[in-house]
Parts: C-alpha cells; sequence; structure tokens
C-alpha cells in the first residue's frame, strides 16, 4: 500500500514515516507542494497525506488542482490550522478528511484505514482462516506455506469473504463488486468461480468447507476452525489483547516528544556548570527554573515519571530567593546527574490507550441466532456497547427486569415458542418509552412494518445486514454526548504538555485550542467561546492565578469552568487557586482518564445547571 506525504517539517516527516513503515505502508515523501503534484500525477499512490502550510504550492492550491485534473485517489489533511473554516475550506478544496496537529498517532491510523476501506484499496494486513493465508502485498494464497495457485477471479473472490467475515454476498452484489460496468457475465458465472474455489481450496488440504450457501440470499465464509487469536480480539478471561505492531509505533513517534527532554535537561547542565564554578547569572537561573518546571510537569506523561520527581525537586531549589548553600548545590548537581541518567533508561511505554476513545453503552441484544450475536459480541468494544444477549424472550424479560439497559436490539421470529417478538416490543416501550429499540428481522411486509412502526420502536432493520449496518443504527437512536461540540482552551507555556492534553481530549469529541502564550490568552478567549478553560497555574509573563482573576471579574465570562493545572500540590498553592476562581485542579504528570473524568463532568455539570436555569425561567 503506497502513500505519498507532502510534508515540510523534517522530524514529522521522519516520526510519520517510521509510524506508518511499521504499520506495513510504503511511503514516499515530498517536502514541497510542487514536489508532491510531480509525485501525485507520476506515481500510482492509494492515499496522499497533505500539511497545509507548505513551500512553492501550499495543500489547498495543491488539493485543487489534482482534483482539477481527475485526480480520484484519497486525500488527508494534516495540519495546524483548527477552526471550522479552516476545515470547510479544506474539505471544499476536494481533500477527503481533516487531521488537526498535533494528532493522536492511533486516531491518524484508524482515519487512514477507513479511507482505504472507503477507496477500495487493497488491505494491507494479512487475511488469514485457520492454516489458510492470503496475502494482499504479495498476491499470494497459502496453506501450511504452501502457495495454493488461483485465478484473478478465484482471488479476488477469496479476499472478498474474508474481508468481510460476517456479511452474506448475494450473486448480484458478487458481480458488481469484482466486476466492471461492461464487462459483468451471468449470475451462474459467479456459481462456478465458487463452485472452482471450493476445489481448489479441498485439494490444497482444507478439509472443511470454508464458504457456505446461505439458500435464497448468497455466500458467505464460516468461522474459522480453531483459529488463532487476532490483533485485538478478546482472551479467554474477557480482556482484549492489544495491538502490539500498532502501540510499538506509536511509541516510536512519542519518542519524539521525550527527545525533546534532553535539550531542557542540557540547560539544567549548564546551569549546574555555572553553580559549580559560582557564576551562574540570574537569567540562566530563570531558563533552568522554565526548564525544571516543564520536565516536571511532562516527563511522567511521556514514560519517565521519576524524571518529573527529580524535576519537581530541581524545581524548588532555583525557587530559593536566597543564594544556594554548598550543601544545596551539591543536591542541584546530584538531582542533574540522576535526571540525564533517567533519560538513559528505556521509557515506561504504554501498551494500550489508557483512555477509552468512545462511551459505554448497554445493549440489550434479543436474537436466537447464534452466529450473529457472537459477531455482535466480538465487536462491541469497538464500537462503544457493553453486550447482554438473549436467545429467547423469556430470557430478555428476566434480563431486562435487572437492570434496563441503553438499547434494545429485537428480532421478531423465534423458532422454539408462538409468541411474537411484537408482544415484547409493546411491553417494553410501555414499561420504559425512553429507551429505544430497534427491530432486526427477516420480516419485511409492509404490515410488519407499519405493526413496528405503530408500537413504538426507532428503527427497522432488515435482515440480513453487516455488523457495521447494525451498530450505525444503533448509535442514530441514542442520544449523543452532552459534551460533542464542546470546546476546550488549554493555556501552558510547554508546547510538549499542549500537545499531549490535547491528545487525549480530542477524541472525546471536544474541540481543542492550544495556547502557548498566556499573554494572548484574552484574544483567543473572545475570539474562540471556549466552554471550559484549562490553565497552568506557573507561566512566564502571565500566570495562571492572574488569568483566573481576569476571568472571575468579568461579567460575561465570570461563570466560565476553570480547571487549573500544578506540579504544587501543597494546601498553600491550591488555596491559591481556588482563591483566585479556579473550579478544580489536577496535578502534573497528567494522568489521561483523570483529566477527562473532569472534563467531561465539569462540562455537563455546566450544561445541566444552565438547562435547569432555563427551565425555572
Amino acid at each position: 500500500m503506497k502513500i505519498l506525504l507532502v510534508e515540510d517539517d523534517v522530524l514529522l516527516s521522519k516520526a510519520l514515516f517510521e509510524l506508518l513503515s511499521a504499520n506495513r505502508y510504503t511511503i514516499d515523501i515530498a517536502s514541497n507542494g510542487q514536489a508532491g503534484l510531480e509525485l501525485a500525477l507520476s506515481t500510482e499512490y492509494e492515499l496522499i497525506l497533505l500539511d497545509w502550510l507548505i513551500p512553492k504550492l501550499d495543500g489547498i492550491t495543491l488539493c485543487r488542482q489534482l482534483r482539477s485534473q481527475g485526480y480520484c485517489k484519497s486525500i488527508l489533511l494534516l495540519t495546524g490550522k483548527n477552526s471550522n473554516a479552516d476545515i470547510v475550506a479544506g474539505l471544499d478544496a476536494g481533500a477527503d478528511d481533516y487531521v488537526i496537529k498535533p494528532f493522536d498517532p492511533e486516531a491518524l491510523l484508524a482515519r487512514i484505514r477507513s479511507l482505504l476501506r472507503r477507496n477500495g484499496a487493497i488491505s494491507s494486513s494479512t487475511l488469514t482462516w485457520g492454516n489458510l493465508c492470503l496475502d494482499p502485498s504479495a498476491g499470494r494464497v497459502t496453506c501450511n506455506e504452501q502457495e495454493i495457485l488461483l485465478t484473478a477471479t478465484e482471488y479476488k473472490l477469496l479476499e472478498l469473504f474474508l474481508q468481510n467475515p460476517d456479511r452474506i454476498f448475494s450473486r448480484a452484489v458478487i458481480l458488481d463488486r469484482l466486476w466492471g460496468f461492461g464487462d459483468a457475465p451471468t449470475e451462474n458465472a459467479v456459481t462456478t468461480h465458487i463452485k472452482d474455489l471450493r476445489k481448489k481450496l479441498k485439494t490444497a488440504g482444507i478439509a472443511e468447507e470454508l464458504l457456505e450457501t446461505v439458500y435464497g440470499m448468497g455466500y458467505r465464509i464460516k468461522p474459522a476452525p480453531n483459529r488463532s487469536m487476532s490483533v485485538g480480539e478478546k482472551h479467554q478471561d474477557g480482556k482484549k489483547k492489544p495491538n502490539s505492531k500498532d502501540m510499538t509505533s506509536v511509541n516510536r513517534v512519542l519518542e519524539r516528544f521525550r527527545n525533546s527532554f534532553v535539550g531542557q535537561v542540557a540547560v539544567l547542565e549548564q546551569a549546574k556548570t555555572a553553580l559549580l564554578a559560582g557564576n551562574l547569572n540570574e537569567d540562566l537561573q530563570q531558563s533552568a527554573l522554565r526548564e525544571a518546571h516543564k520536565l516536571a510537569g511532562s516527563m511522567g506523561s511521556f514514560g519517565y515519571p521519576e524524571g518529573s520527581r527529580l524535576g519537581r525537586k530541581i524545581e524548588h531549589l532555583l525557587l530559593e530567593d536566597s543564594s544556594l548553600s554548598p550543601e544545596q548545590i551539591s543536591n542541584f548537581s546530584q538531582l542533574v546527574t540522576a535526571l540525564q541518567q533517567e533519560l538513559t533508561k528505556p521509557a515506561v511505554t504504554s501498551t494500550a490507550p489508557s483512555v477509552p476513545m468512545k462511551q459505554t453503552h448497554r445493549l440489550l441484544v434479543i436474537d436466537g441466532d447464534t452466529l450473529l450475536t457472537e459477531q455482535l459480541q466480538a465487536e462491541a468494544d469497538s464500537w462503544g456497547f457493553r453486550i447482554k444477549v438473549a436467545p429467547n424472550l423469556a430470557t430478555a424479560r428476566s434480563l431486562f427486569s435487572l437492570k434496563a439497559p441503553d438499547a434494545v436490539l429485537l428480532d421478531l421470529s423465534f423458532p422454539t415458542t408462538e409468541e411474537d417478538g411484537l408482544i415484547l416490543l409493546s411491553e417494553i416501550v410501555e414499561r420504559s418509552p425512553n429507551i429505544p429499540v430497534i427491530v432486526f428481522t427477516g420480516r419485511d411486509t409492509l404490515a410488519d412494518r407499519l405493526k413496528v412502526s405503530r408500537l413504538g420502536a426507532r428503527q427497522f432493520l432488515h435482515k440480513p445486514a453487516t455488523t457495521e449496518e447494525i451498530f450505525q443504527a444503533i448509535a442514530r437512536v441514542l442520544p449523543q454526548p452532552q459534551t460533542s461540540e464542546a470546546k476546550v482552551l488549554i493555556v501552558d507555556d510547554d508546547p510538549v504538555i499542549l500537545a499531549g492534553l490535547s491528545a487525549l481530549l480530542t477524541p472525546w469529541g471536544l474541540e481543542v485550542i492550544t495556547l502557548s502564550q498566556s499573554q494572548q490568552f484574552w484574544k483567543v478567549l473572545i475570539a474562540t467561546s471556549p466552554d471550559l478553560v484549562v490553565l497552568d497555574l506557573e507561566m512566564p509573563i502571565v500566570n495562571g492565578l492572574e488569568l483566573c482573576k481576569v476571568v472571575r471579574q468579568d461579567a460575561q465570562w465570570g461563570d466560565l469552568p476553570i480547571l487549573v493545572v500544578t506540579a504544587h500540590t501543597e494546601a498553600e498553592f491550591l488555596q491559591q487557586a481556588f482563591a483566585a476562581g479556579a473550579d478544580d485542579f489536577i496535578s502534573k504528570p497528567v494522568l489521561g482518564p483523570e483529566l477527562v473524568t473532569r472534563v467531561l463532568s465539569r462540562i455537563q455539570r455546566t450544561r445541566w445547571r444552565s438547562q435547569a436555569g432555563r427551565s425555572k425561567a
């Protein structure tokens, strides 16, 4: 899978090259827009990753030129411009998607996979079924490492089924997927090709039937026999196995942030040398104090918790009003040396995201189709659902009485009973009218649809359907999180902290605005109208306490929620923060789940108060 990266930032280009290469993409890099245009028109790429602000030809102009010349492959804009107007301009210019810097590496990889799927590009992952293996990059199919020779049509057929393990394909859909408009054969030809494919697979040593005929509907692939657990599937203890390949590459990109610590520690080393020589000037001391404060707040967030502790001790020494004593100078020297040694150790790398990407909803599935319910359970976590399955109506009533779900997926027909699912639908709607019910059934008469509609179901979904279609139908009837479209303004003089906090909050549907120059705070506040502000307490020029007071003294912004972030959790510091008007605080190094929980709950609480106030009025 070949990707063109058009980016003039050398460090970022290298980081993206490593990230994408680790995920088996082939990368070409262009450092300016003109070179990117020439490469895009002369070479076949499945995707273009495009920065906006690049020399010679900016990203928007490049996008327009490519689209005007009929270029139809996916274009993903990767840029620091984050206003709604910028996003609209990028998409109107022809981009398929838009990712704002700083970005979360996992989220970027997911966006790329989504675009490639949408574009019909060949999967970059090896597809397996038992001992059968299809490698799209090499175009080979093997069984027990012995190659199986297939025709082009047989290969495409097998790939189609392996890529869609839960879907039934009719012969008409197969014709539409695998042949062009003008050269499609008859539907009988599909039957012949599937027969030939089955025969070759059996000859190659695959004893069990791979393709199943679903009479009157089409074909689908059977569950693999004794298959190995693939990346992201669950262990027997119910926990998800982490995607180690993706996380390794993600941590490699995070290493770019960690490498910035080396430069910050170098400033502390200069201060140490000057202290030992007795000639530390005020400018160098202030520089060392700023870097120590940044290290105390950020190292723990990027794999060096001991580094944060050492940085905080150094900061406390440099905050002394009087000159350091010989004992304090010796202590300072030892702390800087320990900090340097800490950076020689491997970082404590993450093996899974610390914050779930989606809100979790409880879903009750009432359906006797075991294959379907198992597939839904296997994919539920990635869609943000926890599933309980009731194979019959009696079990459904029992589960419903224990704990009401957030949504219900209900079949209408159950072979083991004469009772109809419409009866249970009526009971659920009467008992809990606010719980959405999605009817998922093979019955498709107008009479059935009218009954379902009159009884109060929110959606009618006809079988068969893919798991993606099912979960999308459920998502449509669920209430959206109240924090959607909320804006958070983060003010911190440390770019590493800004990047880290933004990456933690963005996946939750929050629009994050970052500001490193606190003297620009009021201008940015008025321009962006955030729902919540996150402030670092200790910043040069204008500190967080001063910004807190300015906000609280304003009639318009006096009720704006303020969350302060600080490396100092002593009582006197927190008393000052609350006296200045802070609503809550979080200590550095910042832990992802704590930050997300505090931000979301504070925004939601503020909106509830606002709604209650309007109701009383």
